[in-house]
């Protein structure tokens, strides 16, 4: 049987509550890119291996924009944050979710002054 090689990627919200909560934890294949829908104003990010070792973080990442994705891009060991309007170079890449459920960007459009918004993602299991 191979091994599995696959990473959590571990979303904290740091300003909520009295001691900050739990916004998204998606379990998949290692990645160096992670698209986050709806992400809090500020994140910390921790990606694990599957033997929970700390591989990249990002401590109290601030938004950088106000848009309903956030790209979290890993260099090295470091988590950098981009509040972006996905384009086709983001198609087919991995979108967690609040809560953390992990799909497939498989379309998306906006209107030119941004009001308005449409996508599509994939979801995908098996044991």
């Amino acid at each position: 049987m191979a091994k599995l090689t696959l990473q959590d990627w571990d979303l904290w919200y740091p300003k909520a509550g009295a001691t900050g909560m739990a916004f998204a934890r998606g379990r998949v294949d290692p990645t160096d890119v992670m698209l986050v829908h709806a992400a809090p104003p500020v994140l910390t990010v921790t990606v694990r291996n599957m033997q929970g070792e700390v591989l990249a973080e990002g401590i109290d990442l601030p938004a950088t924009a106000e848009t309903p994705i956030t790209r979290l891009t890993r260099r090295e060991r470091r988590i950098e944050r981009q509040d972006i309007w996905p384009t086709s170079q983001d198609i087919g890449g991995l979108v967690l979710l609040p809560g953390g459920e992990v799909g497939t960007l498989l379309q998306w459009w906006n209107a030119q002054d941004y009001s308005e918004w449409r996508w599509q993602v994939e979801f995908y299991n098996h044991r």
